[in-house]
């Protein structure tokens, strides 16, 4: 548990400060935000563009600026994340690295700024008023519960991993040099005012790019202020820098970013593999043996026509199949993504309502946070690797550690994340199907041999809190 500082007189001052900020938030949110869906969501995120639009004219294509003049939607904003924040949490035990970062763009490099261990709050505040540092404080949604609201519908929206970072840049300063990011972004701005630049890059959707000077990128093709309310996005490998222009007291702006690693070659990277597979025990020619020496040889030109036609027969396989496998990368998106925000009263962990039995209606739930996949049994690695089905699910992750890595080593009990879920034999998968196809099913009528089976399943799932029974 986080510890707690200061006196009983100030915590009561500042619990009652967080209760009525907590009451502002919810009514913003009730009215500027649309948390019903998350296609309703990212709808209201990019408002007054519909999301045909966007996709079709600005996702990894050019960038988009929403200047609104709304000061409900401002107010809201605001209520993200604040400087004021920062107090309270520092004294939650933050510490240099892993939440927070002080730096600042000196001569056109990056001067990072951090001392050793925990936060303190007067000589983080020493180092912004004095050294006009950039504060960039990591994942602020582990602690901020509209910002875990937004995120989490995020990651259903997208079906990728959403993190987010906080930049807060005292007047006639900035942070970080001109630099790109390898992931689609979003920005917030929550309070003052920022001036961005916008450069063309230099390789579209660009991964590798050293970026020195503004020498080097020539002249921004977007330049413009950000207030509050407002919201700018901009495609992977988009160079970009911003500061806070004198006369304005500092700016506060949050990045929300999506889609690293997620791009068809690393899609075919996960699934490839489990392809050859299932392809070799069909098709004879996979099964034959490569040329003899082939290892030992430096040009293999002479083998590429033979690969290129297993190409052909992999393709044509893919061409007649409904199924393919991608196994680690959903693995690894249900394993580190948000768990659902269900507010303080609810407990997603607890199984709920009626025990389901054979004559029972049942309708899944939480279905954006389940996946289903068929690999090897994990279970019995020595033996003849049968496959089973597996049902992974994110009810159980931690809010607290949501993409912060593994090398914090306090970040869980056991050092390392966890993939919750569930294991069935092969033959439970049509059964499985039927659930997550359908809007209500009757557990008689799921597709098993037997009762006995139909009651296993429904209720191992009900277990798991992924059905329950209506």
């Amino acid at each position: 548990m986080p510890k707690k500082g200061g006196k009983h007189a100030e915590m009561g001052k500042e619990m009652q400060a967080q209760c009525k900020r907590a009451k502002v938030e919810k009514a913003c949110s009730l009215s500027v935000m649309s948390f019903e869906s998350p296609d309703s969501l990212f709808g209201s995120l990019i408002s007054p563009i519909k999301q045909e639009m966007f996709f079709r004219e600005y996702w990894e294509q050019k960038p988009l600026l929403i200047q609104r003049n709304d000061p409900l939607l401002a107010a809201y904003y605001q209520s993200l994340f604040q400087l004021s924040d920062l107090k309270e949490l520092c004294s939650q035990g933050l510490y240099y690295g892993r939440d927070i970062n002080i730096c600042r763009c000196v001569n056109g490099k990056k001067k990072v700024l951090n001392k050793e261990g925990k936060v303190n709050y007067m000589q983080l505040k020493k180092d912004f008023d004095q050294k006009k540092a950039t504060i960039q404080f990591h994942q602020p949604q582990r602690f901020k519960e509209e910002l875990w609201k937004i995120q989490e519908k995020l990651e259903c929206y997208f079906g990728s991993l959403v993190g987010s970072n906080v930049y807060i840049t005292p007047q006639g300063s900035q942070g970080l040099p001109p630099h790109y990011d390898d992931v689609e972004v979003f920005i917030l701005q929550l309070e003052g005012e920022k001036h961005w630049r916008l450069y063309k890059p230099t390789v579209h959707l660009a991964r590798e790019y050293n970026v020195e000077s503004e020498d080097r990128i020539g002249n921004p093709t977007h330049e413009f202020i950000l207030k509050p309310g407002d919201l700018l996005y901009f495609p992977r490998g988009t160079i970009h820098q911003a500061d806070t222009p004198l006369g304005i007291s500092y700016s506060t702006h949050v990045t929300i970013s999506t889609y690293q690693n997620n791009s068809w070659g690393d899609f075919l990277l996960d699934a490839i593999p489990g392809l050859v597979f299932d392809t070799a025990k069909e098709d004879v020619a996979l099964r034959t043996s490569i040329p003899r020496q082939l290892l030992m040889q430096v040009d293999i030109a002479d083998s590429t026509k033979k690969l290129s036609s297993l190409l052909r027969r992999l393709a044509d396989r893919l061409d007649n199949t409904s199924e393919l496998r991608s196994s680690d990368m959903k693995k690894d998106f249900i394993m580190n993504r948000l768990p659902p925000c269900l507010g303080c009263d609810s407990d997603p962990l607890t199984p709920g309502g009626k025990l389901p039995k054979i004559d029972s209606k049942i309708r899944l739930q939480f279905k954006d946070h389940a996946i289903i996949t068929v690999e090897p049994d994990q279970e019995n690695p020595d033996e003849i690797r049968r496959e089973m089905v597996y049902v992974y699910h994110s009810l159980k992750n931690r809010r607290e550690t949501h993409m912060m890595g593994t090398e914090d080593d306090t970040a869980s009990e056991e050092g390392t994340a966890q993939t919750h879920g569930l294991r069935f034999p092969l033959s439970y998968l049509d059964a499985l199907k039927q659930i997550w196809s359908s809007n209500t099913t009757y557990v008689k009528e799921l597709k098993l041999t037997s009762d006995e089976e139909k009651e296993n399943l429904a209720l191992s799932l009900w277990t798991e809190c992924l059905i329950e029974v209506i």
